[in-house]
C-alpha cells in the first residue's frame, strides 16, 4: 500500500475528523500512489492518520478510515450494515420503499452514494477509488440485504471525474432490470433510474413534500422545474384546487403526468407544461397561491457561487411579485457550494427586490437518510425556506419588518 506524508501541522483536520485531506497538505508520497489507488496516510512525523482512497484534484485523499484498516468486501459490508442499521431507527413510514442508504461522507464511505428503490440498489461513485471498488461493493450489498435485493445497478457514468479517462458505462452490476413502482408515503412513483436524473428520483425532498402537502388544500399550487412531479402528488393529495407542474424537459413533464395518473386517475385537477421556468413565472401573476421552486444546482463549484446567488435572487423576487396576497413559496438550493446564509441572504435580496411583505414560516432541510457528518458540515448540501407573503406591495414604513 502507498503512503502519503503532510506537512508539518496538516493534520490538524484529520485529528478532528474531517474526511478530506487537501493537495496543499501534500509534502510526499512513497510508493508512486495511482488515482483511486489506497493510501496510507502519516502526518509529518509518521504517526499513521488513517486510509482513505488517492485522487487527482484540490480534494488529494478521501477518508475511509481513521485507523489502520485493510480495505476489503468485509469492510465495504460493516460499512453498508452500518448505514442499513441507522436507516433502520430512522423508521421510514410503512408506506415508503425508497431512501438513501449511503450518503458519501456521513456514512464514512466518501465518494459514494446508493439508493434503494424497492429491492433495487442503484449505486453512485463519484470517485475513482469508489467506482474501481464498485463490484465489492455491489457484494457487500447482497450480504447486507440477502433475498430481499434483486439488483443491482451502477450510474457512475455522469459522476466520474472528467480527467480519470475510465470510459465508465452505467449498467446492471448484478441482477436485472425490476419492473415494480415505489412507494413514498403511501403514494406511487415510476423511478427511471436508467435514465432519469440523479438515481432517479428526489428522495431528498420526502419530508418536505409532506409538509407542502399540508398548505395545499384549496390552493392553487404551481410545481416549477418539477422533474417527476412530486411536489404536485402531494398537493393533489393534500386536497389542491389544482396543480401546474412545470419543467423545461418535455420528457420530466410527461412523467409527472405518469405520476398523477397512477395516484388520481387521468382526470385529476393537474396540468403539465414544458417551458423555461423564468418564461413561465413572468406570466403568472396572481394564478398560484402554493408554489414550489426546487431548481437544479445553480453552482456545482466554488468559481460559480456568485452568479448563482444572483439567478436564485431573481428567480425568488419573480415568484414573490407573482404571488397573491396569502401566498406560499417553498423554495430551495441544492447547490453544496452555497452555504444556508448565502442562500438565506439570496432570498433576503429577492424579498427586497419585490417589495413585498415576506415572513419565514419554515427552515427547511434534507432528511435523515441524508444526515449530515458533524465533522463535515459540507454535507448540508440541500436549503430551503418556506415563505408567506402577507400583504401586497409594502410601504416604506413597512420595509424594516420585511
Amino acid at each position: 500500500m502507498a503512503s502519503i506524508f503532510l506537512k508539518p501541522g496538516k493534520e490538524e483536520a484529520l485529528l478532528r475528523y474531517h474526511p478530506w485531506v487537501f493537495s496543499g497538505a501534500l509534502q510526499s508520497a512513497k510508493g508512486h500512489p495511482e488515482e483511486g489507488d489506497v493510501v496510507e496516510v502519516y502526518s509529518s512525523a509518521g504517526q499513521l492518520l488513517g486510509v482513505g482512497h488517492a485522487q487527482v484534484g484540490s480534494i488529494a485523499v478521501r477518508m475511509l478510515s481513521f485507523e489502520a484498516a485493510k480495505i476489503d468486501v468485509d469492510f465495504w459490508r460493516q460499512k453498508l450494515q452500518s448505514a442499513f442499521r441507522l436507516r433502520e431507527k430512522i423508521a421510514l413510514s410503512e408506506g415508503t420503499t425508497c431512501y438513501r442508504l449511503v450518503h458519501g461522507e456521513a456514512d464514512g464511505l466518501p465518494g459514494l452514494v446508493v439508493d434503494i428503490y424497492g429491492s433495487t440498489a442503484v449505486l453512485q461513485a463519484h470517485s475513482v477509488g469508489m467506482y474501481l471498488a464498485r463490484h465489492e461493493l455491489a457484494q457487500a450489498l447482497r450480504s447486507v440485504y440477502g433475498d430481499s435485493l434483486k439488483a443491482v445497478y451502477d450510474k457512475s457514468a455522469g459522476t466520474m471525474p472528467a480527467k480519470a479517462d475510465l470510459n465508465a458505462a452505467n449498467g446492471y452490476l448484478w441482477g436485472e432490470k425490476q419492473a415494480e413502482l415505489i412507494l413514498e408515503n403511501g403514494l406511487k412513483f415510476e423511478v427511471d433510474w436508467e435514465e432519469g436524473q440523479k438515481t432517479g428520483f428526489f428522495l431528498d425532498q420526502r419530508d418536505n413534500r409532506s409538509l407542502f402537502e399540508r398548505y395545499s388544500r384549496g390552493r392553487n399550487v404551481l410545481n416549477m422545474f418539477c422533474y417527476t412531479g412530486g411536489f404536485s402528488v402531494y398537493a393533489l393529495r393534500g386536497g389542491a384546487a389544482h396543480v401546474c407542474s412545470v419543467d423545461s424537459s418535455a420528457r420530466a413533464v410527461e412523467q409527472a403526468g405518469r405520476n398523477v395518473a397512477l395516484n388520481f386517475g387521468s382526470q385529476a385537477a393537474h396540468e403539465a407544461c414544458a417551458a423555461d421556468g423564468f418564461d413561465f413565472l413572468q406570466g403568472a401573476a396572481g394564478k398560484y397561491d402554493l408554489i414550489a421552486l426546487d431548481p437544479p444546482a445553480f453552482a456545482k463549484h466554488v468559481g460559480a457561487v456568485k452568479n448563482a446567488l444572483q439567478a436564485y435572487r431573481r428567480l425568488n423576487a419573480l415568484a414573490l411579485r407573482q404571488a397573491p396576497q396569502g401566498g406560499i413559496i417553498f423554495t430551495f438550493s441544492c447547490s453544496q457550494v452555497v452555504s444556508r446564509e448565502q442562500f438565506c441572504s439570496a432570498i433576503f435580496s429577492a424579498a427586497l427586490d419585490s417589495k413585498r411583505s415576506v415572513r419565514i414560516l419554515h427552515r427547511l432541510a434534507q432528511p435523515p437518510d441524508h444526515p449530515v457528518n458533524i465533522y463535515h458540515p459540507e454535507g448540508e448540501y440541500l436549503k430551503g425556506l418556506a415563505l408567506y407573503v402577507a400583504y401586497g406591495e409594502i410601504s416604506c414604513k413597512e420595509s424594516r419588518w420585511v
